[in-house]
C-alpha cells in the first residue's frame, strides 16, 4: 500500500512503464486534439473541412493554429532573404490588447512604412506559428491568376471557364469567363451560408463525386444558371475553389507551387505556409477559396508585397486593377478577391476574424488573426472597422 503523505518514487520497471504510459496517454490526448469526430469516421477531407464550422470555441483555438496537423497540406516554399521588420514608435490611444480580449482574437500587427507600429499575440499563437486565413486565400487565388496571365499560362481573362475546364461544358458555367468567375458574376444559382448544413458552401465539400472525377468540378457544373452572366453578383465560395482547379490546369502546378514561385520566393517572408489539399501527395489539389496558414508577419509580408505592387511576377498595373471595385452591389465593393473600402483601402477578408487591411495613403497595413465567437456578424466587422479607424486616426494625429 502506497503511502499517501509523499510522492511515490522507484527506479524499477514499474516506475518506467507508469512513466511510458503518461507519455502514451498524452501523446494520444494530444493527437485527438487534432482530430475531429468526423475523421475518426473515416470521411473524406472535404467533408471534414466542412465540419470545422461545427467546431468549439476550444477547438477552433487549438486546431486554427495548426490546420496541417487536421487536414492534409501542401508547403509554400519560403525563398531568399528574410524581409526584416523594425520597431517603430507605438500607436498612442490604440489599446491592442483590448480590442483582442473583447474580440477573441489570437493576433494583431499594424504595419506603416515597413515598420511594426504594434504586434500582439494570444490565444496560443507565437510568432513562428500558424493560423488559418479562410477567405483572405481568395485573393492570394485571384493574384496566382494576375501570375498566371504574366507568364503565359493563361491566356486573357476574358476566355470562357470551358476553354481550360472542358467538363464545364453543358453546364451554368458555359459561357461564363475567368473574369466573371473571379467577380462572382457568373449568375450562377448558390446560397452561402456559415449555420445552415444544406448551404451550398457545405454541400460543395459534403457531396461525393464519382470516383476519378475531381469533386469541386462535379458538384459546381449541377448547379442551375440563376440570371445571365455579368448582370449580378453573389458571393461564392465554390467559385474560387474552382479558378483553383482552372489554374492548376492551366500552370499543371500546385496552388502551392504557384504561390512559392508568384509571392512567397520574393516578398521576404521568413517562414513557409502551407495550404489545405485533398491529399498531401502530388495528386492532391488546395481549395482554392480558402485554407492558406501563414505566421502573423508573413501576413504582414504579403500586405507590403501587395503595398509595393507586387513586383515583376505579376503584370504591371495587375495589383491596381484586383483591389479596385470590379462589381458593387448592397453598398459592398467586390475586386478580384479583395473588398475595396469606402476611403481608398481595401482589404482580403475571412470568417472568424481574418483580414490583411492594406491603406496606400497611409503605407499601412494591418492584420488580424482570430476566433470570433460566430463565423460572420455584423457587430464583429463594425468592431475591426473601428479599429482600423482608430489607428488610422492615431496615425493622421501624428502628422498636425
Amino acid at each position: 500500500m502506497l503511502s499517501t503523505d509523499r510522492p511515490w518514487r522507484s527506479s524499477g520497471p514499474i516506475a518506467h512503464l507508469g512513466l511510458a504510459l503518461t507519455l502514451v496517454f498524452a501523446l494520444t490526448a494530444h493527437a485527438k486534439a487534432f482530430q475531429s469526430p468526423a475523421e475518426e469516421a473515416g470521411k473524406s477531407v472535404g467533408q471534414r473541412l466542412a465540419d470545422d464550422l461545427t467546431w468549439t470555441v476550444p477547438q477552433r483555438d487549438q486546431r486554427f493554429a495548426h490546420m496541417d496537423r487536421v487536414f492534409p497540406a501542401h508547403i509554400v516554399r519560403r525563398g531568399g532573404p528574410v524581409k526584416r521588420l523594425k520597431h517603430g514608435a507605438g500607436l498612442s490611444g490604440v489599446d491592442v490588447a483590448a480590442y483582442m480580449a473583447a474580440e477573441h482574437l489570437a493576433g494583431v500587427l499594424v504595419l506603416q512604412h515597413g515598420r511594426v507600429r504594434a504586434e500582439r499575440y494570444a490565444l496560443g499563437l507565437t510568432p513562428g506559428g500558424h493560423w488559418t486565413s479562410f477567405s483572405m486565400t481568395k485573393a492570394v487565388t485571384d493574384t496566382l491568376a494576375g501570375a498566371a496571365l504574366h507568364n503565359g499560362a493563361l491566356r486573357s481573362l476574358g476566355d470562357d471557364v470551358t476553354a481550360y475546364l472542358p467538363e464545364m461544358r453543358g453546364s451554368a458555367y458555359d459561357g461564363v469567363t475567368i473574369r466573371q468567375l473571379m467577380t462572382m458574376t457568373s449568375g450562377v444559382r448558390w446560397n452561402e451560408n456559415y449555420t445552415s448544413a444544406d448551404a451550398d458552401n457545405v454541400r460543395l465539400y459534403t457531396t461525393e463525386a464519382p470516383p476519378g472525377k475531381n469533386s469541386t468540378v462535379e458538384y459546381m457544373r449541377s448547379l442551375p444558371r440563376e440570371v445571365a452572366p455579368g448582370t449580378r453578383w453573389h458571393y461564392n465560395t465554390g467559385e474560387t475553389d474552382l479558378l483553383g482547379v482552372l489554374l492548376r490546369r492551366a500552370t499543371g502546378k500546385t496552388l502551392a507551387g504557384q504561390l512559392s514561385a508568384a509571392v512567397w520566393q520574393h516578398a521576404g517572408m521568413e517562414h513557409d505556409a502551407t495550404w489545405i489539399a485533398t491529399a498531401s501527395g502530388a495528386a492532391g489539389e488546395e481549395f482554392g477559396g480558402s485554407g492558406l496558414s501563414a505566421s502573423l508577419r508573413d501576413f504582414g509580408r504579403l500586405g507590403l508585397w501587395v503595398l509595393d505592387g507586387g513586383g515583376a511576377t505579376v503584370p504591371a498595373g495587375w495589383l491596381a486593377e484586383a483591389t479596385t471595385a470590379q462589381v458593387k452591389a448592397g453598398g459592398a465593393a467586390y475586386g478580384y478577391g479583395w473588398w475595396p473600402q469606402p476611403d481608398g483601402s481595401f482589404a482580403a477578408l475571412g470568417i472568424f476574424g481574418q483580414s490583411i487591411l492594406i491603406d496606400a495613403k497611409r503605407r499601412l497595413v494591418i492584420v488580424t488573426l482570430g476566433d470570433w465567437p460566430e463565423a460572420s456578424g455584423a457587430a464583429h466587422s463594425a468592431a475591426r472597422a473601428a479599429f482600423w479607424a482608430k489607428v488610422k486616426a492615431a496615425i493622421d494625429g501624428e502628422r498636425r
